[in-house]
């Protein structure tokens, strides 16, 4: 079976509206991928940065995964968070990238968006807090649904990823 080792971390974020920010953070893969050791999925700590500069979280990420073939290669989704001072929750993005297709150290930025919704949705989110979400979280990163939405450009995540491939010659996949 051929194998991929992803190390790395999220670095943080930059662009959003307000700092006070966390991550939850998933890798998603198709069937022909097993997981062989590493979480999945899993959040950062909140940011507050003093300045407003870079909301940094260096939240590490290590996966290691088995795989027939590159059918549905993995990717990495995000949501972005934003905690108020009194320690309530709103979405500020959803975002995905996918886990690069070749060995070596890769840096990428993420872009995020949220949902827009009607101007009765968005004053009531503007006064009472909270926003839209996705009932299905699986629109971020597939389909053709998901250009249906109406979003607003939110801010960047920032990713450093290594990847270790091993055996891919041997079985015959190549990428």
């Amino acid at each position: 079976m051929a194998e991929v080792h992803v190390i790395g971390q999220i670095v943080g974020a930059s662009e959003f509206p307000k700092s006070t920010l966390f991550c939850k953070w998933g890798v998603h893969a198709g069937g022909a991928w097993r997981l062989i050791e590493g979480h999945k999925e899993g959040q950062t700590h909140v940011d507050s940065p003093l300045l407003d500069e870079l909301t940094m979280w260096c939240h590490p990420i290590d996966i290691h995964y088995g795989t027939k073939g590159i059918q549905g290669w993995p990717r990495l989704h995000l949501q972005v968070w934003h905690q108020d001072a009194h320690g309530r929750n709103e979405l500020y993005g959803y975002g995905f990238v996918h886990i690069p297709t070749s060995p070596g150290q890769h840096e990428m930025e993420c872009m995020t968006w949220k949902p827009v919704g009607s101007f009765q949705e968005e004053l009531k989110s503007h006064y009472v807090g909270g926003g839209l979400q996705l009932k299905n979280t699986d629109l971020v990163y597939s389909g053709f649904d998901r250009y249906k939405l109406s979003t607003r450009a939110m801010g960047k995540v920032h990713i450093k990823l290594n990847l270790i491939f091993r055996n891919f010659d041997k079985y015959g996949i190549e990428c």
